[in-house]
């Protein structure tokens, strides 16, 4: 990956002689091959849809190519392209309406891969994140899929990192109750 030095005042400057020799392409590539699993982790997570996924993937990085030069710190790379993807996610909803589908008409993804309980325990569990809240949802995607601690969380949800904890414990609490009571209305 690109390196880029410190200057005195501690800042990083995009026009700095360290970016000479990298051509503005090679490093939106560098980021695009770095982060781009991640992010579509993220987003997959969010919207539970693979195109809508691909299309906020594809859009967070068309916003990224054209502020790339805001880009100054190579270690926020992914922190700045999570919140990017975020705010993306929020535009989706701020120029659609939605068609509404009835529950039972929805497929759910390639179930061959895995066993009838695999399979069925997988749906559980993305039933029982999808029902959070959002609040609860996600810090607990970010922290789980996206790998970010707690203070990151917080940074990139302009938090208190104690209400991102509680979030985070109250989201395990409710994930658990869900699952615990699927597993009973199973067995019985």
């Amino acid at each position: 990956m690109f390196t880029i030095e410190k200057l005195t005042n501690g800042k990083k400057n995009p026009k700095s002689p360290v970016y000479e020799g990298v051509s503005r392409q090679k490093r939106f590539e560098t980021l695009v091959k770095a982060y781009s699993n991640d992010l579509y982790r993220f987003a997959y997570w969010l919207c539970s849809n693979h195109s809508v996924a691909d299309d906020l993937v594809q859009e967070t990085f068309l916003r990224a190519w054209k502020a790339l030069d805001n880009l100054l710190d190579e270690k926020k790379a992914k922190s700045w392209l999570i919140t990017i993807l975020r705010r993306e996610n929020a535009r989706r909803f701020e120029r659609k309406s939605f068609d509404l589908v009835d529950i039972e008409d929805v497929v759910v993804e390639d179930k061959a891969a895995l066993s009838p309980e695999q399979s069925l325990e997988k749906q559980q569990l993305h039933q029982a994140i999808h029902n959070l809240d959002i609040e609860y949802r996600e810090p607990l995607l970010l922290q789980t899929i996206g790998g970010y601690k707690t203070s990151e969380i917080a940074q990139l949800l302009k938090l208190n990192m104690n209400t991102v904890n509680t979030r985070l414990f109250r989201a395990r609490n409710q994930l658990k109750q869900q699952l615990s009571k699927d597993m009973l209305q199973k067995r019985g």
